[in-house]
């Protein structure tokens, strides 16, 4: 054989670098590359292995995130579609396969993408950190004192302690760590009708109420404050366990378009038919947000708003006409939010796109961001 023919020979018997498998890396050192990756990219990488599956839904991978001040927010969505009485989550995330030149301008490359477990009933929902909590609601058409925890970085469900009232869609709100519930009693007690929930000692505790409403239409929180919307407005500053009226901010009550709604760094925003509002409150007024382009000609009969880290994430949906109107087509935008001198607040459209199809019979319960 001639010398060439031997080389040739000695060559192809070595493996090509393609070939050649990538040395195991330690588990430490993928969790340390993973925690700078966005959650949104995790169900991708979750398709890689087994591992990679467990490695994303470990604690010890979000322990890391925090430590690098990587964590993030992260949009949910629930939804009910009756006559299934369990509600179904959805989170947002990178669509897989995402094909950059098949991009339209204002495409998004996000998808709302079903959670695997379901829970049991709907109920009231707020967020701390990276646990939703589902409070009270309605089983088999009667009150309940359940709570149960969405653990975001899993997706699984566990139980909470019970409030010590059955309670039908309460009023829920986070001030400093704590979950603060009111209203939706079977039968109106003032001295029950609010309570507490300490997540570090995981205790419920009655809050002494002496301006109890019998019916709560909306709550919300602006700085440490509840501000609490029924026949009359009142007020509950849990620091200073302090109670009062809205009194000078009468205003801040816009009635029957006060049902989409979000408070972001301290700013009160709605929507109503012509777009969205925030509140001034040192001039006691609501003003138009401007800048949403794109969304100018926004119009819907559910819009739903929430703070995602500080921009504001919007949901609205419409008719599909093919469908005989029998299916709706869920849209999601993105706007950040930027302080002007002489205009106060604008926003600007990061994108916007539509999300899901859903059945026309079909319910919004909420949307909010955890925090991974």
């Amino acid at each position: 054989m001639s010398s060439p023919e031997k080389k040739r020979k000695k060559r192809s018997l070595e493996p090509s670098p393609e070939s050649t498998p990538n040395p195991s890396l330690p588990d430490d050192l993928i969790v340390s590359i993973l925690a700078r990756v966005s959650r949104l990219y995790y169900p991708i990488l979750s398709l890689v292995s087994k591992s990679s599956r467990t490695l994303v839904t470990s604690p010890e991978l979000y322990k890391t995130r925090s430590f690098f001040n990587r964590t993030e927010s992260c949009l949910y969505v629930c939804l009910d579609f009756p006559p299934d009485p369990n509600p179904r989550w959805f989170t947002l995330y990178r669509k897989p396969n995402q094909n950059i030149t098949e991009k339209t301008k204002n495409s998004s490359g996000f998808v709302l993408a079903p959670i695997p477990n379901h829970h049991s009933h709907s109920s009231s929902i707020v967020a701390i950190g990276s646990n939703i909590y589902a409070i009270g609601g309605s089983i088999e058409n009667a009150p309940s004192s359940k709570v149960s925890i969405l653990d975001c970085r899993s997706h699984t469900w566990h139980e909470a302690p019970s409030m010590r009232m059955k309670r039908n869609y309460p009023a829920a709100n986070v001030v400093d760590g704590k979950i603060y519930v009111a209203g939706g009693l079977e039968e109106f007690d003032s001295s029950k009708w609010m309570e507490v929930f300490d997540i570090k000692t995981q205790t419920w505790e009655f809050v002494l109420s002496p301006l109890a409403e019998r019916f709560i239409y909306r709550s919300l929180v602006i700085e440490g404050e509840i501000y609490i919307f029924g026949d009359k407005v009142v007020t509950y500053k849990p620091k200073e366990d302090r109670w009062g009226g809205v009194g000078e901010h009468q205003s801040m009550d816009l009635g029957l378009f006060f049902h989409s709604y979000c408070v972001i760094d301290n700013v009160l925003y709605c929507y109503r038919p012509g777009g969205i509002k925030w509140y001034e409150s040192e001039k006691r007024s609501w003003r138009k947000l401007r800048g949403l382009k794109g969304l100018s000609k926004l119009a819907s009969s559910c819009v739903k708003l929430a703070d995602y880290g500080g921009k504001m994430a919007l949901l609205w949906d419409k008719y599909i006409p093919c469908s005989g109107n029998k299916s709706h087509s869920i849209s999601c935008a993105v706007v950040s939010l930027e302080r002007c001198k002489n205009q106060g607040i604008r926003g600007k459209v990061e994108w916007f796109d539509d999300m899901l199809t859903v059945p026309s019979s079909y319910n919004f319960v909420g949307a909010l961001a955890a925090t991974l």
